[in-house]
């Protein structure tokens, strides 16, 4: 049964921390009693106060992660931020650019179940959902789990996969539960599927389907680090022991299942105006229409964009969604979502510089 935002217990010290008690008024009899009207206007609310612990151990989070990965603090926000908003993420990039690596290290930080399929091109469904195999000694056919059944599951290099086999993901990742020999089987909660892949462009890679896209929260994009980044990096890499730059030990276990979905509970909490919202649907609308796009997003990715921009907002301790959060949120949650006129591809324009233009010309509400 998952636990309540009222029951939430954060295990970190920053973040279970409680504000100072103010002394009895016995201390100082010149003090006069503070009344009822007043204490209650001056101190949070319970459910302030879990947004507050809930922000601060997410916060502390993202600096852990940070230790791991130089120099992809936008990457790092928007893997976070999809688990805080209960969703899953794509994650593109060269090869070497730490993209398995950010994953590992959110399971270092995480202390429930993690898996890693790393596909290939002769990967069966199987292999990811599980089957039935003969007990020669019951004379029965038992069910075999496969990796799909985790909290987090680490998709890597998912394009070099053919198309059938991406599929078999599909279920999971809308339903969380996998039919297994006719039996719908519920996979552990939270659950999260952190995908990675090579550019399209690279030899032996596989489009991902539409309907598998569109059940991606985000997709987010990891470059090559700036200069003084990358010296960091060397210089920490080449100066340790070990041959990977993430030590095992180096990371503080921070997360509980029970926390994330506290968490999760939480965020869902957040306040969106009217007008954000209205802001936000405008937005995933005008893809429909929109001169360089030749087809635009769908009625998911409006509820997406607000999922998403409420993770952002509690992370960074916001107790409402402003329309900064829309629009910082939108081409995480668009890019892979639209697609971009075959002219405009051919000029070599890319799809976040036409999505880049919708948001600098649709305005946004002032509150």
């Amino acid at each position: 049964m998952s636990q309540s935002p009222e029951d939430l217990e954060l295990n970190i010290e920053a973040a279970s921390a409680t504000p100072e008690q103010e002394p009895e008024n016995s201390a100082n009899p010149e003090q006069e009693p503070a009344t009822t009207t007043e204490t209650s206007l001056t101190q949070p609310s319970k459910a302030e106060q879990q947004r507050e612990r809930a922000s601060r151990l997410m916060q502390a989070v993202r600096d852990e992660l940070d230790k791991a990965l130089i120099g992809q603090t936008a990457v790092v926000e928007g893997v976070l931020c999809t688990l805080i908003a209960a969703g899953h993420v794509l994650i593109e990039g060269v090869p070497g650019l730490g993209k398995t690596l950010l994953v590992r290290a959110l399971a270092q930080c995480f202390s429930g179940q993690f898996s890693r399929i790393q596909f290939t091109p002769d990967l069966m469904p199987s292999d990811v959902t599980g089957h039935a195999i003969y007990d020669l000694a019951s004379e029965q056919f038992k069910l075999r789990k496969g990796p799909a059944f985790t909290n987090l599951l680490l998709a890597d290099e998912i394009n070099r996969a053919p198309a059938k086999t991406q599929a078999a993901l599909l279920e999971v990742m809308q339903e969380r539960s996998i039919t297994l020999e006719g039996r719908s089987l519920a996979v552990p909660q939270p659950f999260m599927v952190l995908a990675t892949q090579n550019p399209i462009e690279q030899e032996g890679t596989y489009p991902l389907p539409e309907a598998e896209l569109d059940r991606f929260m985000v997709k987010l994009h990891i470059d090559y680090p700036a200069e003084q980044e990358e010296q960091r990096l060397v210089r920490s890499v080449t100066g340790s022991a070990h041959a990977d730059m993430l030590e095992q030990t180096a990371l503080r276990t921070l997360l509980q299942p029970r926390d994330v979905q506290a968490i999760q509970k939480i965020a869902t909490a957040i306040a969106v105006d009217d007008q954000v919202l209205n802001y936000a649907v405008n937005l995933v609308r005008m893809t429909r229409q929109w001169p360089g796009l030749s087809s635009g997003a769908g009625p998911r990715a409006s509820i997406d964009l607000i999922r998403f921009a409420r993770a952002r907002a509690l992370l960074h301790g916001h107790a409402f969604v402003t329309p900064d959060d829309i629009k910082s949120s939108a081409l995480n949650v668009l890019r892979h979502r639209v697609h971009i006129c075959a002219e405009l591809e051919i000029e070599g324009l890319q799809v976040e510089q036409v999505l880049q233009q919708l948001l600098n010309q649709v305005p946004a509400p002032r509150l």
